[in-house]
């Protein structure tokens, strides 16, 4: 053989090797997904906050891949239907964050089932929000590990079905009682630091085990009320914030010294190299406003004009730092349009998981060539964001188009008549639908089809009230058969 053609030949065997080795498909690493609750763009000091102090996920975030147009549903559960399942809320019948129809539908297969039949361990530690009932809950969806409180948030309490264990009501947020896989447990301490430590005992349990995990540790901090421990809330109470905005940014801080264990312990572990680790919010920031001295103040939002429950820019936009060390480039910005809806897929192909056929449609789509390539071709899309929460009982075309919007790479159409050039207007100042009517033509067309074929999934708008709250009759048979045993806290 010719010495230049071995030479094309090797070249070209090469280029085809590396073209393999950059395919992130079937590489199963461990992922660590970590959700706050209610925490938003400008609740974080490398993001602008001039308040907080957030040291850990600010060095987190200088290693990461950021998606910088990320986004997520406007409010809690909604959020949660739709990153577990890889398609809008609204086609799982989750129109509310209570009155039965914070409820997933059972027919949804959530991702955990999927990387669950592909050999990955699968853990919960915080908020799950999505149905107390027993066929609705995590062990029923996917979950291996459960490690979870009831209803919407610590201590809630509504009518119907959602509703947390009778203790958390009075004492809320310290000292609580959570559900682990069967039992219910009596915890001691501060809710967030639990769930870090409760995630991490279970982390090394499956590294030790040589098993692949995904472990979802999703605190319901800082989600109100507002409470911290005093240690973390005292610096913004002696600056002279109210009790509300101290208790709100003490859970902020919390939450940092927690992920902040976590990264030394992946550290300590040696579990960067094959772990892939989010840190990401579940809808735009709350707690808008305080007061300082006495005074009146708006917190600082980043630039956005609203927050957690709209339909605006920042009630979807969110904070979604990934890190896999030697794997995805640092202080790397991703700007393609990405949304939770996309998690099912990415998170399937990473594992190397056959999604079944037969299962519901999936909205999304797989954000690997955007790890593998942050410059990769990414076509436009449609996301579609509804607030829902019209009420019980009332037909919900009479709110197609309250608190809606549709969000395109460039554009933002707001409530069927607002558009905002997101690309040269990121928050949103001038509306400027008189000016593009051809582009208020084409999002109200797309909507129009979208809303068509999602109103009849709404499984959940004639569900009736349970009798009894599932959480609160599970507790009083457990209490009376055989006790409320103490959690044993894992050795780290």
């Amino acid at each position: 053989m010719k010495p230049l053609l071995i030479v094309t030949l090797l070249a070209a065997l090469l280029s085809c090797l590396s073209l393999e080795a950059k395919s992130l498909k079937g590489t199963r690493p461990n992922i660590i997904m970590v959700m706050t609750d209610d925490q938003g763009m400008g609740d974080l000091s490398c993001l602008g906050n001039p308040v907080l102090r957030t040291p850990n996920v600010d060095r987190f975030y200088k290693l990461s891949t950021r998606f910088t147009e990320f986004h997520v549903s406007p409010t809690c559960a909604p959020t949660r239907a739709s990153l577990l399942s890889g398609r809008h809320e609204f086609k799982n019948g989750v129109t509310h964050t209570i009155k039965e129809r914070e409820i997933m539908a059972l027919s949804t297969t959530t991702f955990p089932n999927v990387l669950s039949s592909a050999g990955y361990e699968t853990g919960i530690f915080g908020k799950w929000h999505l149905g107390d009932e027993d066929a609705h809950q995590p062990y029923n969806r996917g979950f291996s590990e459960v490690f979870i409180h009831g209803a919407g948030g610590i201590g809630q309490k509504f009518p119907g079905s959602c509703a947390d264990f009778p203790p958390n009501l009075e004492d809320k947020y310290f000292e609580n009682v959570f559900l682990h896989n069967d039992t219910i447990v009596q915890t001691h301490g501060f809710c967030t630091d639990v769930f870090f430590k409760a995630a991490l005992g279970w982390i090394r349990e499956k590294q030790t085990q040589n098993e692949p995990f995904f472990a979802y540790i999703t605190p319901n901090a800082p989600h109100g009320p507002m409470i911290a421990p005093e240690r973390y809330s005292k610096r913004f109470s002696d600056i002279g914030y109210d009790k509300n905005t101290a208790g709100r940014y003490g859970m902020i801080e919390n939450i940092d010294d927690n992920f902040g264990i976590l990264m030394d312990k992946l550290d300590e572990w040696e579990l960067w190299e094959n772990t892939l680790v989010i840190f990401m919010t579940d809808n735009g920031q709350a707690g808008a406003n305080g007061t300082l001295n006495g005074k009146r103040v708006s917190h600082y939002r980043a630039g956005f004009k609203s927050g957690k429950g709209s339909p605006y820019e920042g009630g979807t936009h969110v904070p979604a730092f990934w890190r896999w060390k030697g794997v995805l480039g640092e202080g790397v910005d991703v700007s393609s349009l990405t949304a939770h809806i996309d998690v099912f897929k990415t998170f399937s192909e990473l594992a190397g998981a056959s999604i079944p056929k037969g299962i519901q449609k999936l909205d999304g789509r797989s954000m690997l060539p955007l790890l593998e390539n942050p410059k990769a071709k990414w076509k436009d899309r449609h996301v579609f964001v509804h607030k829902g929460r019209w009420e019980k009982g009332e037909d919900p075309e009479l709110s197609k188009f309250a608190d809606c919007a549709v969000r395109t790479q460039r554009w933002r159409f707001v409530k069927n008549k607002e558009l905002y050039d997101i690309s040269n207007d990121p928050f949103e100042k001038t509306d400027v639908a008189s000016q593009h009517p051809e582009v208020v033509a084409e999002m109200r067309k797309a909507y129009d089809q979208w809303w068509e074929e999602t109103k009849p999934l709404m499984v959940n708008e004639d569900r009736p009230y349970t009798a009894e709250h599932p959480q609160w009759v599970r507790y009083e048979k457990q209490k009376a058969e055989r006790g409320i045993p103490e959690w044993v806290e894992p050795t780290l």
